[in-house]
């Protein structure tokens, strides 16, 4: 049997993770996972790989992604420490949003890691594909220029000079 995910979320009392999915059929279902030995010192991504490889539950995750189901882990856990959704969803998304002023070659690696994989996470997102179809092949874009163009010493030598 084949389900479609079509929205996931959560329950804050008591805790569960909630799907509506589609069988086969086109009937729209709803399934409650209830969120059992979790508290507010647990590990969020360990949380939702289990859930996502849980056998009861792994055929309706399918559709899911780990990321998500990571996501709806930290707003159960920041409800548990006593945090409004307001707070930790914006806590959520500073923590998934890249500031493009911030030196990442100051992290440490996990921490640059973690940046990474939210950059190629953007990048899966925006691209354009052969089979999109508003893809074009050859894209040329000229870029405004604002004030004076600095010219660098680097690319005026002769390949000799090396």
């Amino acid at each position: 049997m084949s389900y479609k995910a079509k929205k996931c979320g959560i329950r804050l009392e008591p805790p569960a993770i909630i799907l509506v999915y589609e069988k086969t059929e086109g009937k729209s279902r709803q399934r409650i996972m209830p969120i059992r030995n979790f508290s507010k010192f647990s590990d969020c991504s360990r949380a939702a790989e289990q859930l996502k490889n849980n056998p009861r539950h792994r055929q309706y995750l399918e559709g899911v992604s780990l990321k998500q189901l990571e996501r709806l882990y930290k707003l159960v856990k920041a409800h548990l420490k006593g945090e409004s959704l307001e707070v930790s969803l914006q806590v959520i998304r500073k923590e998934e949003s890249i500031d493009p002023d911030e030196d990442l070659n100051k992290l440490d690696d996990k921490e640059l890691a973690k940046r990474k994989s939210i950059m190629d996470e953007l990048f899966e997102k925006n691209r354009k594909k052969k089979d999109d179809p508003d893809f074009e092949y050859n894209v040329e874009v000229d870029f405004p220029q604002e004030g004076v163009v600095e010219s660098c010493g680097w690319d005026d030598e002769s390949e000799e000079g090396f």
